[in-house]
């Protein structure tokens, strides 16, 4: 099944209070187009269910992935199990995993299941002000599916929020609109140079689609995040291109995502190319200096805490 009638979900995240207002579930869909250096979710990149390996979990002596593989991808080695370059993601080896060494990342969840499992928690999000977000990866990829979801989780009157990187043509997004109350946007740096090198593609897309969402006289609230990578996108160049940016669409303020280096843990359960950073959390004094700088140049950059 795909398009409208199932979407690849890898995550259904509960009582998150980070992701919008009040308590929420977060709703977190496979495939993005971009490939962010600092990416939170490396298992989100691939639109399709993917296979992960926890070495943690395996048993010693087991053995019972390795004559199952069609394409010979499993060894005989606990710490190195999966030869990436052979293996297909079919998932014939996580049927016999015992210890769920081996899992699935993703799978195909439909309209009814996804709105059964948020409408479970829905007298949390009523006495919170809460309700559900779409996460990824990038769910407007999953437009069909959303333009589907989206009118059945309004009409049962969840508030519906989204976040998205903004990269993708725009009338993927346009029908989804009506429906939602709030847009969480993450720009990623400033520059068309920078914003290439950091996560993949220029961020020509992303502002075009930026400026067309400005524009509208309704809508869902539309509120700006830049997600903070110390020393990657927190170079004076960088932050006189964005805020030039910003100003020239209007925009004063953004909120500022702290950096979080506990994807790094993922990398070695996966097939990625995506490499640890080695950053590591910087002090709250920075965030306020980050905040200082940000209001030299025009723009109000609000850090939490």
């Amino acid at each position: 099944m795909s398009g409208a009638d199932a979407a690849v979900v890898f995550d259904v995240q509960r009582f998150s209070i980070h992701d919008g207002p009040g308590i929420r579930t977060v709703v977190f869909f496979k495939g993005c187009a971009l490939a962010c250096r600092w990416c939170q979710n490396p298992e989100s990149r691939r639109a399709q269910p993917e296979l992960a390996y926890h070495a943690d979990r395996c048993l010693p002596g087991c053995r019972l992935c390795v004559s199952v593989c069609p394409e010979g991808a499993i060894l005989d080695r606990m710490n190195e199990r999966v030869r990436w370059d052979a293996c297909t993601h079919c998932g014939a080896c996580v049927d016999t995993c015992p210890s769920d060494a081996l899992v699935m990342v993703g799978e195909q969840w439909t309209v009814e299941r996804l709105l059964d499992a948020v409408l479970a928690d829905r007298h949390f999000y009523e006495a919170s002000g809460g309700g559900v977000t779409l996460s990824g990866g990038e769910p407007v990829l999953a437009s069909d599916f959303l333009s589907a979801f989206l009118p059945r989780a309004k009409q049962a009157g969840l508030h519906l929020t989204l976040e998205t990187s903004g990269h993708y043509p725009f009338a993927l997004l346009e029908p989804l609109l009506p429906e939602l109350d709030l847009i969480l946007f993450d720009v990623k740096a400033g520059g068309r140079e920078r914003h290439l090198d950091l996560v993949g593609h220029d961020n020509h897309q992303v502002l075009a689609n930026l400026e067309r969402l400005l524009a509208r006289d309704s809508g869902p609230e539309l509120e700006l995040r830049m997600p903070v990578v110390p020393g990657l996108n927190d170079g004076d160049a960088s932050l006189d291109q964005l805020c030039a940016t910003l100003r020239g669409l209007g925009v004063e303020r953004l909120t500022l995502l702290p950096y979080n280096h506990l994807w790094e843990a993922k990398l070695a359960r996966l097939d990625t190319k995506q490499t640890a950073l080695g950053i590591s959390p910087p002090a709250k004094d920075y965030y306020r200096a980050l905040e200082q700088r940000f209001a030299a140049r025009g723009v109000t950059g609000l850090a939490p805490g």
